[in-house]
């Protein structure tokens, strides 16, 4: 018996040790309960008070984890200075989580989004009766964001929006030089929980020819920053050039001398030496310009 109550105790304690406080939490009730910063608690009590004419209240970190200490519940830390609890706002955020939910699904092909939660930077009774809602355009590169509505006086409410979903991406298999073509072989699609990306990864790489614009390590998400059109003739390379003249197509030989992709301007040398100036129509082809 003795051995099982150690053994729940150190369950207990692993529980409890090292748990990192949120800077916000958002309550229910101006009472805030012990549930509302460890959920699992089953002898739940009130832990401060809300002021009476507020609807949020600001406490140390240092403070609060002092009282928490004081209440049984030890080895807490902080992610910052202050903790503030905030009144949950009894307003309908529906029509923006449903906003939210078309704007990630534009920006990925592929995305399975499991919750979305909006709340209001303050407290709101109610919301106005006509508005519209903003997002910013490069939000969707993160979990979470900021939302806000405009109502027909121009006047504006922020809310904290914050998303959970997996996305599809290509990850480097390994490391990939500058220019070199994107492929199954150097590249793996893999579906990742949506954090935060440095631009807007890649959808598909099989749509066009890609290459890499940079050098690229290993397990790296790729972005559209990373890559461009592959070339469609390299330096030095023989093109096939086509010179129309009297309704005739001659064709002939020519090196490039320089990189290019279609549609680029750049000049060839035939094997006279004579240059001429063309425009690249496709893999190793160019027209007379």
């Amino acid at each position: 018996m003795f051995s099982k109550i150690v053994f729940l105790s150190l369950i207990l304690s692993n529980i409890y040790a090292n748990k990192a406080l949120e800077s916000v939490y958002y309550v229910d009730s101006k009472d805030v309960k012990l549930s509302s910063i460890i959920p699992y608690i089953k002898n739940d009590i009130s832990i401060l008070s809300i002021e009476e004419n507020r609807y949020s209240q600001k406490i140390k970190s240092k403070e609060f984890i002092k009282l928490l200490s004081k209440h049984g519940y030890k080895n807490y830390t902080a992610k910052s200075n202050y903790i503030n609890f905030i009144l949950k706002s009894p307003v309908d955020t529906s029509k923006m989580e449903q906003k939210l939910q078309e704007y990630y699904k534009k920006n990925y092909e592929s995305i399975d989004i499991k919750s979305i939660h909006v709340v209001p930077r303050g407290y709101l009774s109610s919301l106005p009766k006509a508005y519209t809602i903003q997002i910013r355009d490069d939000d969707f590169l993160s979990h979470s964001g900021v939302i806000n509505i405009k109502t027909d006086d121009n006047k504006k409410i922020f809310f904290d929006y914050s998303i959970i979903a997996d996305v599809q991406v290509y990850i480097t298999k390994e490391v990939i030089k500058k220019d070199t073509n994107l492929s199954p072989s150097n590249t793996i699609k893999k579906g990742v929980r949506l954090d935060r990306f440095r631009d807007k990864p890649l959808q598909d790489i099989y749509k066009a020819s890609l290459q890499a614009k940079r050098h690229i390590p290993k397990n790296m998400v790729l972005t559209i920053r990373d890559v461009e059109t592959s070339d469609a003739i390299k330096r030095d390379a023989t093109v096939n050039v086509t010179m129309n003249n009297d309704g005739m197509a001659i064709i002939f030989s020519a090196k490039a001398l320089k990189d290019a992709k279609v549609n680029d301007i750049i000049n060839v040398q035939n094997s006279s030496g004579k240059i001429f100036k063309v425009r690249v129509t496709g893999s190793n082809t160019a027209e007379i310009e």
